[in-house]
């Protein structure tokens, strides 16, 4: 892999989707051991799935992984902390704001 160059994967994987009360989630677990790198993207093929309220529905896909240059992971790497620090910038207070 050169320093601009993306390559593309397909991988099998299993996709859960869960909208119960005690869990709200949606996770890809890779089927042939796949990892996913820092700046990679991930498109699951097919349908979106909707699971009814109190439900898991898990269904085998496959997925896209499209890997990201030498270049691309080392600006994610750099740039990675400060786009977390965004995430930070809350606060939880009692007081209501009108």
């Amino acid at each position: 892999m050169g320093i601009l160059t993306r390559e593309i994967e397909k991988a099998p994987c299993t996709v859960e989707v869960s909208h119960c009360f005690d869990s709200l989630h949606a996770h890809v677990r890779f089927d042939n051991g796949a990892v996913v790198h820092p700046g990679d993207e991930v498109q699951v093929e097919g349908p979106e799935i909707m699971a009814p309220f109190g439900a898991v529905v898990r269904e085998e896909r496959v997925a896209t992984i499209i890997r990201a240059s030498k270049l691309e992971r080392l600006w994610t790497r750099l740039t990675g902390d400060l786009e977390i620090m965004e995430l930070c910038e809350f606060s939880f207070s009692e007081e209501v704001t009108l």
